[in-house]
């Protein structure tokens, strides 16, 4: 029986591999998946997602909104997890100086006008981006 998962943006497939376990953050909380779980269908926040690998590596992966789905084990007992984002970024290629900048940005615009949503957004995007980084 494996855990299988693969992580889908509109560019490209960030990540597809067999995992032990797959922790995201959805509307509802944080969840884990590992093989044999029930089939499931979840709305992502803006948040990191680990991919736990057997031994414990870790694959964390900013993602930016988006769908999580856990389709029903087939007859093998095989799991698959299939995660579909808008942006989704391995924390190894997240430019730092770059996401460190836009939450300067972004905090700069809130203390002009802390109720601008793009701001917010870019904000919660940038932390997200530090967040898998620090958790990598």
């Amino acid at each position: 029986m494996s855990l299988s998962v693969e992580l889908v943006s509109p560019e490209r497939v960030a990540y597809s591999g067999e995992s032990e376990m797959v922790v995201c953050r959805t509307t509802a909380g944080d969840i884990a998946f590992q093989t044999g779980h029930v089939p499931f269908i979840g709305v992502l926040q803006t948040h990191k997602v680990k991919v736990i690998a057997e031994g414990g590596a870790e694959t964390v992966i900013a993602v930016h909104q988006g769908f999580v789905e856990v389709s029903p084990a087939d007859p093998d007992g095989n799991t698959r997890v299939t995660i579909l984002s808008d942006v989704a970024e391995l924390a190894d290629t997240i430019d730092v100086e770059r996401a460190r900048a836009a939450k300067e940005r972004a905090e700069e615009t809130l203390r002009a006008d802390r109720d601008d949503p793009e701001a917010h957004s870019a904000l919660e995007r940038a932390k997200v981006r530090l967040d898998a980084v620090d958790a990598a």
